[in-house]
C-alpha cells in the first residue's frame, strides 16, 4: 500500500476485525506505549471496535506526560534567571509545576519561546550572544538524537551561550517496570517512532524474560488492528516474541548512525518519571565531554520544594492502573483549557485523547 486512504480502508478494517474475533478466546490486556498510538486508537474508535475480551491500556508513551514535576519546577527556576531565554516544544509550556508554569512565567515577563526543533533553539542562541539560551530536552529515543546532534554542533562551533537541560528518557526500563508491576500485561503495542531509532531488538528481553508478546506498530487504523491481530495470535498460541508490523519504517537493528550519535553525547542515568518515581537507568545525561552545554552542570538555581498533585491521577493513568474518566477532576476541574495535569495538557496524553474524542462521560 502507498497511500494513507488505503490504511483506512473500511473493507480491510472489517477483515482484520473479523480475524481478531475469530482468533481471540482469552481475556487479553494490551498496552500501547506511544502517545501517537493513544491518539490514533481514540480518534479512530478502535477500542469500541474490538471484542470485549480485548482490553487496551494506555502506558507512559507521552514524553510531556512522563516528565516529572521536579523537572518543570527547575525549568521555571531557570526562566527566572537574568538574561535567559527558555526554548521548548509547545506542550511543555502549559504543564503545571508546583506553583507556576512556563506559560505563567512568560506572562510575568520571562522570555519563553516555543520552537519546533533543537536547530531553532541553536539559531536563537546565535542571534542573541548576550543571552543564555536553554533548550528543554524532553522525549524518548525519537527526539534524543536531534538534541545530541545539536549539542555536537554547538560544541564544534563553540557556541558558548547555548545549553540543554536533559529530561530525555529511554523506553526499555519503563517497560520492564510495567511488566513486573501491578497489572497483568499480555502484550505491548510497541512505539513505532522510537523503534525507527532503536530497532526492535530492545524489546527482546521483555519477550524472553517476562514472557510478554511485543509488536512494533505503525499509526494508521490498519497498522493498529494488524498489530493487535499479531499479538492476539501470539497470545492464543502461548508464544512470546518480538514482531515488526511497521516494516515500512522499522528494521530490527534500527538507525545505527543515530545510535552512535546518542552514545557519543549521552550516558545512561537513573531518572524521575511522573507517577513512577525514579526508574534506574532510564534517563540520558549529557556526558562530561559536553558538560559546558549541560544546564544542570552550568547553573545552580534554587528550586522550590515540589508539591504533589492533589486529586490528579495522572501517575496511575500512565501505569495503566486507571482510566482518565475515573479521575474526579476529569472534564470539569481539568480540561484542555484549564489542565490540572500533564496528561490533559499534551496532545498525546490519555486524558486529552479521552476528552477530545468523546470519552468525557
Amino acid at each position: 500500500m502507498k497511500y494513507i486512504d488505503e490504511y483506512r480502508s473500511p473493507e480491510l478494517v472489517n477483515c482484520l476485525l473479523s480475524l481478531i474475533k475469530q482468533t481471540s478466546t482469552k481475556e487479553i490486556n494490551l498496552m500501547e506505549v506511544c502517545g501517537g498510538h493513544t491518539m490514533a486508537i481514540h480518534k479512530f474508535g478502535i477500542v469500541d471496535m474490538l471484542p470485549k475480551n480485548i482490553h487496551l491500556l494506555s502506558g507512559p508513551g507521552c514524553p510531556v506526560c512522563v516528565t516529572d514535576k521536579k523537572y518543570i519546577d527547575q525549568c521555571i527556576a531557570y526562566s527566572r534567571m537574568q538574561n535567559t531565554i527558555i526554548t521548548t516544544y509547545g506542550d511543555l509550556i502549559r504543564v503545571p509545576g508546583s506553583s507556576s508554569s512556563l506559560e505563567k512565567e512568560g506572562a510575568k515577563g520571562a522570555d519563553i519561546r516555543m520552537v519546533y526543533s533543537t536547530t531553532d533553539a541553536l539559531e536563537i542562541a546565535k542571534a542573541n550572544p548576550q543571552k543564555k539560551v536553554i533548550f528543554l530536552g524532553i522525549g524518548f529515543e525519537t527526539t534524543a538524537p536531534g538534541s545530541a546532534v545539536c549539542i555536537q554542533q554547538a560544541f564544534q562551533e563553540n557556541i558558548s551561550n547555548f545549553y540543554l537541560f536533559s529530561a530525555h528518557k529511554i523506553m526499555p526500563p519503563a517497560l520492564k517496570l510495567l511488566a513486573d508491576g501491578e497489572i497483568r500485561i499480555d502484550g505491548f503495542i510497541c512505539p513505532g517512532h522510537v523503534s525507527t531509532i532503536t530497532g526492535s531488538k530492545i524489546y527482546e528481553t521483555l519477550a524472553d524474560e517476562n514472557s510478554i508478546s511485543c509488536v512494533v506498530c505503525g499509526f494508521e487504523p490498519l497498522d493498529i488492528l494488524q498489530s493487535i491481530y499479531m499479538l492476539v495470535k501470539q497470545i492464543e498460541k502461548n508464544e512470546t516474541r518480538v514482531e515488526i508490523q511497521y516494516t515500512r519504517a522499522v528494521q530490527p537493528e534500527g538507525n545505527i548512525l543515530a545510535q552512535k550519535i546518542l552514545m557519543d553525547v549521552f550516558e545512561v542515568r537513573d531518572d524521575w518519571w511522573r507517577g513512577f518515581g525514579i526508574i534506574p537507568s532510564s534517563g540520558l545525561k549529557i556526558r562530561d565531554k559536553y558538560k559546558q552545554i549541560d544546564a544542570e552542570t552550568e547553573f545552580d538555581v534554587d528550586v522550590e520544594e515540589t508539591i504533589l498533585d492533589i486529586g490528579c491521577i495522572c501517575g496511575e493513568i500512565l501505569k495503566g492502573l486507571k482510566s482518565p474518566n475515573e479521575c474526579l477532576l476529569f472534564g470539569e476541574a481539568c480540561n484542555p483549557s484549564n489542565p490540572a495535569g500533564a496528561c490533559m495538557v499534551s496532545n498525546e496524553g490519555s486524558c486529552h485523547a479521552f476528552y477530545k474524542y468523546g470519552k468525557n462521560i
